[in-house]
């Protein structure tokens, strides 16, 4: 009885190892790589600046659109109002590098500003963007412009008014 026993375990433990060394297999490589863009930046072409203009006692707000022409109006009835020599009128501006055809957002970090004369001063807030999402083109650049609304008070004394403190504009990849 043990010699069929053992003869049968060792036909066993020959057939499990024939069933090994006749598995098939099947294997796969693959390689690994990575892309380095080029790094974001921005830099400032143009301040933004509302220009020339004249105020009566009820003051008002000026809005300076963002835009390459630089418009700019009047808010509401205030008592703002334009002459003919406009002075320089510019929305800031501002080019944007890097990696072509990548999207990018961009944010004006600051809620408001102070412009100054001396001891006066006006309000420079509500910081708007010709693009939220802007889009570099096939080189990797795009010009975006800021633009902003400008609280004049009732009778401001006339003088050139200028930030102490400028206003910053963060870019990052999406």
């Amino acid at each position: 009885m043990m010699n069929k026993t053992q003869k049968l375990l060792g036909a066993a433990a020959m057939l499990l190892f024939t069933a090994n060394v006749n598995a098939q297999q099947a294997t796969a490589t693959a390689n690994a790589s990575a892309t380095i863009i080029s790094p974001i930046s921005i830099s400032k072409t143009t301040d933004l600046n509302f220009g020339n203009l004249s105020v009566d006692a009820t003051g008002g707000t000026v809005i300076l659109e963002p835009s390459a022409a630089g418009t700019r109006f009047a808010a509401g009835a205030g008592g703002v109002s334009f002459p003919a020599n406009t002075g320089i009128v510019s929305s800031a501006s501002f080019v944007v590098s890097g990696q072509a055809n990548f999207t990018y957002d961009i944010n004006v970090v600051n809620q408001s500003i102070q412009i100054t004369n001396g001891t006066d001063n006006m309000t420079v807030d509500n910081f708007t963007k010709s693009v939220n999402t802007g889009l570099l083109d096939n080189l990797g650049t795009q010009t975006v412009y800021v633009g902003a609304d400008l609280s004049v008070a009732g009778s401001q004394n006339p003088g050139i008014y200028t930030s102490s403190s400028p206003f910053t504009v963060l870019v990052n990849y999406n």
